[in-house]
């Protein structure tokens, strides 16, 4: 028998480290948490997608009373911007949470939008970087595969 370690490496860093792109990357997710529709949870998500162009693309969580019939930010913003540009690479996707009148620590994308993410970057076969905004501290992931190591792929 033997064993297999998995390790995800997370770079930690404060909002004034990031580069400019980086700060108006995160900017746009806040900004974009700020009209999600959700009457039910009240937990508001705003994704923003940079593209290889430099293009950004926006989303939200969109919930619905037909639950799971909704839409999480994350994936809301890669399909869009996949319907937008359905040829260009994602290069970093910026993720933020406003709960009870502020800003969340870091939340990180739920199973089926990892395994979208995922699938996104095997098609594109390029890396898609996280930033996982959090009040006091942002965390930074250079690829899905640190968050989901043993994904289904084909």
């Amino acid at each position: 028998m033997k064993q297999l370690e998995i390790t995800t490496k997370v770079t930690i860093s404060s909002y004034q480290e990031l580069n400019e792109e980086e700060k108006s990357l995160v900017g746009i997710a806040k900004y974009s948490s700020l009209s999600a529709y959700a009457p039910y949870s009240q937990f508001k998500v705003g994704a923003a997608v940079l593209l290889e162009n430099d293009e950004v693309v926006r989303g939200n969580n969109q919930e619905n009373i037909a639950y799971p019939s909704g839409l999480c930010a994350e994936r809301v913003a890669v399909f869009h911007a996949n319907a937008l540009f359905p040829n260009l690479k994602i290069n970093t996707i910026a993720i933020a949470a406003f709960f009870n009148g502020d800003y969340v620590e870091q939340i990180s994308p739920c199973g089926s939008c990892r395994q979208v993410l995922q699938e996104v970057e095997n098609k594109q076969k390029h890396p898609i970087r996280i930033l996982l905004y959090g009040r006091n501290e942002i965390y930074i992931i250079d690829s899905i595969r640190d968050l989901m190591p043993l994904s289904f792929s084909f």
